[in-house]
């Protein structure tokens, strides 16, 4: 039978699969909408269960901040560099994380569940896997919320911050915001200061602390004083308030935001999303 152009068209905004892929589902359907729309779901179907196995490495990170008090990170995955930078691709980052800042979900699994334009987004994303042709699923969900969030997303889109700061107090925080996001993005903080460092963290770090000291042939009685001399220095590299800052290094992160806000503007919290990062 002959399938019309419109037919194809009208197939193609419903479902946003290519213009060969719709006519050949029309035509193997038949003419039945439909049913050709279950052919297209199939299709990805099928290219989801043959690509489970591969490797999604790729992709970008996505950040939604609309209201400048609430921030959603996503990370959506795919195999090559090339999808990443697909137009198709990049939409549905971008309508995903808009969803979710909506929604609000409370994990990856509920913001999977999440409805996108009529369809669960789990199965918006086999859809995409039919369409573009790879493994494509999102592999992080972050939220954070303060009187003022900054977000800064770094060119490519393989790292996203957003920083949450409280006691602003109309103070506009935008650009020392987006210094601190810039510093987290470059130098990957553990926490916002020491007391924020996980308790089995510092355990571990005290323990290598010592073991080293051990093997530098220390005296046992110092070994401890040592160890936490250490753990001083991790403090140091690896808290965002007591970072140098990178602009200035003759200053800390903790010191240069003092400087430029005064003492009652803190940062209270951060996301940082890494592309591949654990």
């Amino acid at each position: 039978m002959k399938i019309s152009a419109t037919d194809v068209n009208k197939l193609r905004k419903a479902t946003d699969a290519g213009m060969m892929d719709c006519k050949k589902a029309l035509t193997e359907a038949g003419g039945d909408f439909d049913k050709a729309i279950e052919i297209l779901r199939k299709k990805g179907q099928k290219v989801s269960a043959k690509r489970a196995d591969r490797d999604a490495k790729e992709g970008a990170v996505f950040i939604y901040n609309e209201n400048g008090s609430e921030a959603v990170l996503i990370e959506l995955n795919c195999e090559t560099d090339f999808v990443a930078r697909n137009e198709d691709f990049i939409a549905l980052g971008n309508k995903i994380v808009e969803l979710a800042a909506k929604e609000q979900p409370a994990d990856l699994e509920a913001l999977k569940n999440l409805s996108l334009d009529g369809k669960p987004v789990k199965d918006a994303l086999v859809d995409a896997m039919g369409k573009i042709g790879e493994k494509i699923d999102v592999s992080k969900y972050e939220r954070i919320a303060g009187d003022q969030v900054v977000t800064y997303l770094h060119p490519g889109s393989r790292i996203g911050v957003a920083v949450a700061f409280v006691g602003a107090n109309g103070k506009d925080v935008a650009t020392v915001g987006k210094d601190v996001a810039m510093q987290i993005a470059a130098m990957n903080p553990v926490a916002v200061d020491k007391d924020g460092v996980p308790q089995e963290v510092v355990d571990k770090e005290i323990e290598i602390g010592k073991e080293q000291a051990r093997n530098e042939g220390k005296p046992e009685q110092i070994i401890e004083k040592i160890a936490l001399g250490k753990l001083n220095k991790f403090y140091k590299e690896n808290t965002l308030m007591n970072q140098d800052f990178v602009k200035d290094t003759s200053k800390t992160v903790g010191q240069y935001i003092k400087s430029e806000l005064g003492g009652e503007v803190k940062v209270a919290g951060f996301k940082r999303v890494q592309l591949g990062a654990d």
